[in-house]
């Protein structure tokens, strides 16, 4: 039932250069690097030099059977333990603090990058892709830079330190035990890489079953409608089937993986132990040393295949990496110039002092428009003055455009060519915040944020007053369902609003709107997704709060915009009629047989 999401070309090698391009967002993260990269190197001394206490306690205490001196040893020991636990708890500090703040300042950067891009992206980008780069992306990010970045470096001088170890104690026998480390990293690499697309497709797969599983169980109603149940349990079991298959294949790389690497590492030490034996020719050593030798051929192999991991995990990474600054790559197609930000400020300092009052005179001037990812001019030499507080009202079928004009007029988009004036200045040399906190604007279907009813409506007001609240709820005609709620202003409205019905949802949008008090008014088929008794009140909400505004009503219902001081009639992307309701029935046009074929279709309801 469902179909199966695009998955994600993975990058197959490192790249420096991707990773790098982030270092802007965490530069501040100096200092707990440093100490990172110190504890994990410090760790990694303590941990080799943990095999020499047991080569001088076989050596003295057991072979030569004399303790003298065993507890200064001991005491050394024990502060040796504790300088190693030291720097564990240093490791371990900044490792938490990296991932905690790395994952915090990059979804810092996507959030806020996120409200400077223009409505045309949401529109164009879905909202899955979205959450997965700003919440997934980054933790996974925060746990590469972090937790592996300090195995990694731990791993990588603990080998080191271990080497230098065993040559020094004997470089014969170091060299025999380091034989096996070339093999090892290659077995590593070879399943490492066939692991890593195991595991991808495993996810993969995984999604696909989870989001038919979700789909099958949110649509039981419509399956059970239409008598599905064979059908669906059938492609079902076939995804399940590939999960499994897939799952399997990484199962049995592990289950080959883990033994193989052991059994090297066991190869290792037996030549290691043969060749050595106790004080015997140019190969022997100490039974203390030999100690020794066994503790670092056992240790190493881990090393070496946590090291090829960490390769392995970065490069897989690596794609989150490069969707991550493909996102804050990304440039918002609208913005402000230099001077203009200079004047006027931007969405997170703005000078409002320097914002002059605006009055709603809008005036399109020889505009041409085509959207970026068109190739058709959707308006061509347009023109269109709209005086101060009138009423234009956009009007056409299901799909025609009707929402071009104002986009425009908003600014989400700016046009191709020509001008769009707002009292007599091109909009571009003012800032998109002074345009965009002028503008109320309705939409069809209201979104309320999680929180209360008065929390709502002071959104379109941060530091309105609770008489401000009340009177623009009173005037929106929501005040008096409100107090019939158990809370009243403080009732939660749930998830979405879903705690409310749409036409109660829609009230409180308008009141969100109307406490902002804006010069530009904006209602996109406000009443298209209510009951007729809720449309009706809208309607005289509308009438009294229109009233001295310039304002937009998108409306596909023709009897709701007679009134309006202006009709433009939209058809197949274009404006193809304007004038008032009765110029236009008079001209007996595409207005004209829309308007008739609604009032037929409405006094058919009516007898029926």
């Amino acid at each position: 039932m469902s179909e199966k999401p695009h998955e994600y070309n993975y990058p197959t090698s490192f790249d420096f250069s991707e990773w790098k391009r982030l270092w802007k967002y965490i530069v501040f993260l100096k200092k707990p690097f440093l100490w990172l990269l110190l504890a994990s190197i410090a760790t990694a001394l303590f941990d080799a030099i943990f095999p020499y206490f047991s080569r001088y306690a076989i050596d003295h205490f057991i072979a030569d059977g004399d303790l003298r001196g065993i507890g200064a040893f001991a005491a050394l020991y024990i502060l040796t333990a504790l300088m190693q636990t030291g720097a564990n708890v240093v490791f371990c500090q900044q490792a938490i603090t990296i991932e905690m703040r790395v994952g915090q300042a990059l979804r810092d950067a996507c959030f806020e990058h996120l409200q400077r891009l223009p409505l045309a992206y949401f529109n164009t980008t879905p909202v899955g892709y979205i959450v997965a780069r700003v919440m997934s992306d980054t933790n996974q990010l925060g746990g590469i830079l972090s937790w592996r970045l300090a195995d990694f470096i731990w791993n990588l001088f603990y080998l080191i330190f271990a080497a230098v170890s065993m040559l020094l104690l004997s470089w014969r026998l170091a060299l025999l035990a380091l034989l096996v480390a070339p093999p090892i990293g290659l077995v590593c690499v070879y399943f490492q890489r066939r692991l890593l697309h195991a595991n991808r497709q495993v996810r993969h797969a995984n999604s696909v079953l989870t989001a038919s599983f979700n789909e099958n169980i949110s649509g039981a109603k419509t399956i059970k409608s239409l008598a599905i149940e064979e059908q669906v349990c059938a492609q079902f079991d076939q995804i399940n089937w590939d999960m499994r298959r897939k799952a399997m294949r990484s199962k049995t790389l592990h289950a080959v993986f883990q033994p193989l690497v052991m059994f090297m590492g066991s190869v290792s030490l037996a030549l290691v132990m043969s060749a050595a034996g106790v004080n015997a020719g140019p190969w022997g050593v100490s039974l203390g040393a030999l100690a020794v030798f066994i503790s670092y051929t056992l240790n190493i192999v881990e090393p070496i295949q946590m090291t090829v991991g960490v390769i392995a995990d970065a490069i897989s990474v690596q794609a989150s990496v490069e969707r991550v600054n493909l996102l804050l790559a990304t440039e918002p197609m609208i913005q402000d110039s230099p001077e203009v930000l200079e004047k006027y400020g931007d969405l997170f300092c703005p000078k409002r002092e320097n914002w002059e009052p605006i009055q709603g005179n809008i005036r399109f001037e020889d505009v041409t428009f085509r959207y970026p990812d068109g190739d058709v001019n959707v308006l061509e030499h347009f023109n269109l003055d709209i005086p101060a507080g009138a009423t234009v009202a956009i009007v056409g079928e299901t799909g025609a455009g009707k929402s071009t004009l104002v986009n425009l007029a908003c600014r989400f988009y700016e046009p191709t060519g020509g001008r769009v004036l707002i009292d007599g200045v091109d909009y571009r040399q003012r800032g998109l915040l002074w345009l965009h906190s002028n503008i109320g604007y309705v939409l069809q279907s209201p979104h309320l944020f999680t929180g209360t009813i008065r929390e709502n409506i002071r959104y379109g007001k941060l530091d309105a007053t609770e008489e401000e609240i009340i009177a623009a709820a009173k005037m929106a005609s929501a005040h008096d369902f409100i107090m019939e709620l158990a809370g009243g202003y403080d009732a939660q409205v749930g998830e979405g609003g879903g705690r409310l019905s749409t036409g109660q949802k829609q009230l409180i949008s308008i009141a969100r709107a109307i406490v902002a008090d804006p010069r530009i008014f904006v209602l996109d088929e406000a009443t298209s997704s209510v009951d007729t008794e809720t449309e009706a009140t809208i309607q005289q909400v509308i009438g009294h709060v229109l009233q001295g505004r310039t304002s937009f009503v998108i409306a596909h219902r023709l009897s709701t915009v007679k009134n309006a001081d202006m009709i433009l009639v939209v058809r197949d992307g274009k404006i193809i009629e304007q004038g008032t309701h009765r110029s236009l029935l008079r001209q007996q046009g595409y207005y004209y047989s829309l308007y008739t074929r609604q009032f037929e279709e409405e006094q058919y309801r009516q007898i029926m």
